[in-house]
Order: structure tokens, then C-alpha cells, then sequence
């Protein structure tokens, strides 16, 4: 935490006053002031960092998907990730590791090649093995449980609300403690906590493999994918019949991949269809057929619904987009403010989001509790609403948290005229830093609504041998949304100009924020019609559950239950 030096005093200093103040400055050395130095052109190499951090799921998610399964996935992810974070913490904890401290910031020795070698090296690790670990560990905790229909409509719980409820623990503690540890302890020793809690982690995680249910990979989905096209293509000039269960069906065949019910026909993209169409013989038993030239129709119907959830999935391409850059403004305008709790203490800029982060644990569980329960008695769903009911709100509180942000910046903008410290770019603008409050808990309830919504909506509507590749699209949601982030707001520099910059490097006061914030608002609106249409036109995938594969043991006669297609 932040703590205010009133001493002014310009008196000529003894000797021993003179060694106290040096030692008082080699305390005050190091912290998060260092990090531009320790990782030279710091902006650069975290945004490579985090776009590269959120394509590598999708590859850890084929690799899951279709060979190494769930758990080695994680297990190989989680010690590629614990060797980036060794590595990364070493490159603080030794001097020679990382350039020496530049308190000044003024002509400051730059990174030598071998140390921004091992910090590359480091972020590499960190990325590769969070491929591993993101687009799995959710559906590996998935695994554990009964997630068929009939045993979540039982359950008074909400699998995806708990497990972001305890994800937001995780990082309340990175927002306090490690936050609190980098600013007045050490960056060795902040790095240190995250490197030794993950080791811990892992220890308990490995402990538990033999109680752990673990589903074997059905073979490559993306290959799956491609036979279904190709087969299509080559039957092109087919005619598909009139009766959809004349289309080639094998249960058998597709036992592997369709442990927890089986797809049935929808008419949409009827031409994909053309892939089960039987042609001379290509179906004769015993013999399994080939396959790029014929597909079963729960084949066909996987890639039917994996293209169905795609323009679902984009929305969240511009909601991350328009926030991505939230979090730094939102910490540039609490730098900007009276942050004081008392008169000695002050609340670090970066520790801002933890109103927004216990209004997400809060919220989950009021939804969870409350919300649901009230729900129920109108909609008479189980959940309440449906997923993309729930999107659809959180989208509606992320316009409404957009507005109050521009608003409550025109007003500390105007405090600051008001004042005549708009020239004055480490002036503290005489306005409480909790006005920032409101629109962080707003945004908290985005993603109590649209967030987890969205995780709910990608693993129930993806194929099940498809899941690990979902929850990998909403990294590469997050991947491009905040490329489009960075490339909007390149754009906002270039077409503000260098005096009128909305967006202004050093002085806060003297950019338009607020314009920034109307216009992000803007494309909100945009994206919610969007979405609205999305959601509209969009059909639940139609499967089919045996209710004997159900844990609840509520019917044993093989009766089969039928998830219809329905809209929001």
C-alpha cells in the first residue's frame, strides 16, 4: 500500500540523518516503478504476451480433444507453467537477471540481450503451458460431476456459478495480498507467491488422480470436421432424402463420442446433410465405411452445432474489444484521485478492481440463491433463464456500466478545470476514488451474467468431444477482442490528433476519456442488437439422452429423453 511522506523539510542533515535517508531511498528501491526497466519496452512485450497467452488454448484443446485427454493435458500444461514462473521469478530475484533499478528514470541501462532472452524464454513457458491448463481445467471439473440434463435440472446448484465463484477468490487475493507483497516488500517476492502457490496446487491436484473420473479422448475433432466437409463436397450432386432417417446412423461407431446422448437431425445447413447420404454399398456391415467419403449424421450434426454457437461466440469478440483497455484507464483515472482511506494510507491504483471482483463473488452468489429461485417461478426453468437470456442481461449491464464510466469521468475532468490542475499531470484531483466504484461493480455484473453465461453456453451447446475447443474459442475471443482493443485505440490516437487527444500518454486531465468511454458505449449498443439477432434465430442443438447413463438412477427402463430444439 501507498503511504504518504509529509516531511518537507530542507534543513541541512547530519551524517547520521544522511545514512538513514539512504537507507529510507534503498528500500523505496525496486517495486512495480522498476518493471519497464526489468522488462524493457514493457507495453510491447505483455501485449505479445497476452494475444499469444490466449491462442495457445485452442492448441492445448485439440491436443486434449483429440489424444492426450484432460488430464495429462493439465498435468503437462501445469509443469510448462510452473518452469515460466521459476524462470520469471528468478529473472527478479537475481541482480544480474535484469537491469539495475532506475529510480530517476532518465538515461537508464536498457535489458541486455541474455536477459530479455530469459525473459521471452519465461513469458513463452508462461503461455504454452496456460494452452494446457485454460481451455481444461473447467471441463475437467465438468467431468467429475453428472452434467446430463436430467441430473442439472435436479441439482439446486449451478456447476459454472461455483466454479467462477471460487475463481474469484483466486483473484481477490492477486488484487490484495500480491499486489500488497510487489509494493512494499519485493517484485521477487510477488512473483515468488503466485510461482509457490502453483507448486502447492499441483501437488494437490496430482494427489487426487486416482479418485478422478477421466473420459477418453474421442480421436481429432478437427478431423471429424474435415471428412464430414469433404464427404459433402465429394456428394455434392446428391439429393438428400426426404426422410431424415434414412441418412446413415451408427451408434456403434459413434459410442466413443457420444457417451452422453446422441445428436439428432436438424434441417439447418441442409447441404452438410449430403455427407450421410448412402451410395453403393458405402454402408455394408461389418465393414466400418470410409469415412471422408460417408459421415454418420451425429457427425454431421456435431459440425451443425458447432457452426450454430459461432455467431453466438462472436459476440464476445466486441464486448472484449471495447474493454479491453478499461482496466489500465480505469487505474490511470484512480491515479488521478484521492485514494486516502486515513491520512497515512491510500489504496494502490492496480487494488481498484477488487470492488469489481467482489461484486462478481457477491453477485454469483445472490444469483445462485436468489435470483434463480424468483426466476423459476415465471419462466419454469430449472436455471431460471436460459443462457442466452443471461448473456443478453450481462450485455445490458455492460452498456450501463460504460455510461456511468463516461459520466463519472466528464466529472472528474471537471473537478480538475474546476481546480486549474488540468496542466498539472501528478496533480490529485480533489474527488473521491470511490466514484469509481459504481462502474466497477457494474462491469462486476457482466460477468456474473454475460462471462459465465457464455462459459455455460459453449460447453452445453458444443459436441462433448468438442468441449475443450469451446472453452478454447472464448480464449481466442479474448485473444481478438483485445488486438481489436489496441488497434481502436492506435486509431483514436491517429485521428485525435497530437493537442486533442482523447487518450493523451502523460496527462489524463487534458484528454476526453469520457468521449472514449460514449464511444465504446456505441459499439456495446451495436454488439447487444447484434447479439439479440443471434439469439433469436438461434436453436438449441436437439440431443438425445438414454436415461440409464444418468447418475440419479431416476429411471432405469432405457427411456429416452428428448432435448428439443427451442429459441430464446
Amino acid at each position: 500500500m501507498e503511504f504518504q511522506d509529509d516531511n518537507k523539510s530542507h534543513e541541512a542533515e547530519k551524517p547520521e540523518e544522511v545514512k538513514i535517508k539512504e537507507y529510507d531511498n534503498r528500500k523505496k528501491l525496486g517495486g512495480m516503478k522498476t518493471i519497464p526497466f526489468i522488462l524493457g519496452e514493457a507495453s510491447n512485450i505483455v501485449s505479445n504476451f497476452d494475444g499469444t497467452s490466449s491462442l495457445t488454448p485452442l492448441i492445448g484443446a485439440l491436443i486434449a480433444d483429440s489424444f492426450a485427454g484432460r488430464f495429462w493435458t493439465i498435468i503437462v500444461g501445469s509443469i510448462i507453467y510452473e518452469l515460466g514462473l521459476i524462470s520469471i521469478t528468478t529473472t527478479a530475484l537475481l541482480k544480474s537477471m535484469h537491469p539495475p533499478p532506475c529510480p530517476s528514470l532518465v538515461d537508464c541501462k536498457e535489458a541486455s540481450g541474455i536477459q530479455l532472452s530469459t525473459l521471452y524464454l519465461s513469458l513463452l513457458l508462461l503461455a504454452v503451458g496456460l494452452g494446457g491448463t485454460r481451455p481444461c481445467v473447467m471441463n475437467y471439473a465438468a467431468d467429475q460431476v453428472d452434467m446430463s440434463k436430467l441430473s442439472v435440472e435436479s441439482r439446486t446448484w449451478n456447476f459454472f456459478n461455483w466454479y467462477y465463484f471460487s475463481l474469484g477468490f483466486a483473484r481477490l487475493t492477486a488484487v490484495t495480498v500480491v499486489v500488497y507483497v510487489q509494493d512494499n516488500v519485493s517484485w521477487g517476492w510477488g512473483l515468488g507467491i503466485p510461482t509457490i502457490t502453483m507448486a502447492a496446487a499441483f501437488i494437490v491436484f496430482l494427489s487426487g488422480s486416482p479418485l478422478y473420473k477421466k473420459v477418453k479422448p474421442g480421436g481429432s475433432p478437427l478431423v471429424r470436421v474435415i471428412q464430414v466437409i469433404f464427404a459433402a463436397i465429394r456428394k455434392r450432386k446428391a439429393v438428400a432424402p426426404e426422410d431424415p432417417s434414412l441418412l446413415y446412423q451408427n451408434q456403434e461407431l459413434d459410442s466413443a463420442i457420444s457417451v452422453h446422448g446422441r445428436f439428432l437431425h436438424t434441417p439447418q445447413f441442409k447441404w452438410l446433410d449430403k455427407a450421410a447420404v448412402v451410395k453403393n454399398g458405402e454402408a455394408a456391415y461389418p465393414s466400418p465405411p470410409n469415412l471422408w467419403k460417408l459421415a454418420t449424421v451425429h457427425r454431421v450434426e456435431e459440425l451443425k452445432s458447432f457452426l450454430r454457437l459461432l455467431p453466438v461466440w462472436a459476440a464476445g469478440i466486441l464486448l472484449v474489444t471495447a474493454n479491453s483497455h478499461s482496466n489500465s484507464f480505469n487505474t490511470q483515472q484512480a491515479r488521478t484521485m484521492d485514494r486516502h482511506l486515513s491520512s497515512s494510507f491510500q489504496i494502490p491504483p492496480a487494488s481498484m478492481s477488487f470492488f469489481g471482483i467482489v461484486t462478481v463473488i457477491i453477485g454469483l452468489a445472490l444469483y445462485e440463491r436468489l435470483f434463480v429461485p424468483f426466476a423459476r417461478r415465471f419462466t419454469r426453468n430449472s436455471a431460471g433463464i436460459t443462457y442466452l437470456q443471461r448473456m443478453g442481461i450481462g450485455l445490458l449491464f455492460n452498456i450501463l456500466s460504460t455510461v456511468v464510466a463516461a459520466l463519472v469521468e466528464k466529472k472528474r475532468r471537471t473537478v480538475a478545470e474546476n481546480h486549474n490542475l488540468v496542466d498539472n499531470p501528478k496533480a490529485i484531483v480533489p474527488i473521491s476514488v470511490f466514484w469509481l466504484v459504481p462502474q466497477l461493480s457494474l462491469h462486476g455484473m457482466t460477468e456474473v451474467f454475460m462471462v459465465v453465461g457464455q462459459l455455460e453456453f459453449l460447453y452445453d451447446q458444443s459436441p462433448e468431444s468438442m468441449r475443450s475447443i469451446a472453452l478454447g474459442l472464448f480464449w481466442i475471443a479474448n485473444s481478438a477482442g483485445n488486438y481489436l482493443g489496441t488497434f481502436m485505440v492506435s486509431l483514436i490516437h491517429q485521428y485525435t490528433g497530437h493537442k486533442n487527444n482523447w487518450l493523451p500518454d502523460r496527462n489524463l486531465n487534458k484528454g476526453k476519456l469520457d468521449y472514449y468511454y460514449w464511444l465504446v458505449t456505441g459499439i456495446h449498443a451495436v454488439n447487444f442488437v447484434y447479439f439479440v439477432i443471434c439469439a433469436w434465430c438461434y436453436s438449441y442443438k436437439p440431443l438425445e439422452e438414454d436415461s440409464e447413463a444418468t447418475e440419479d438412477g431416476a429411471d432405469r427402463n432405457g427411456k429416452i429423453e428428448l432435448t428439443t430444439a427451442e429459441k430464446v
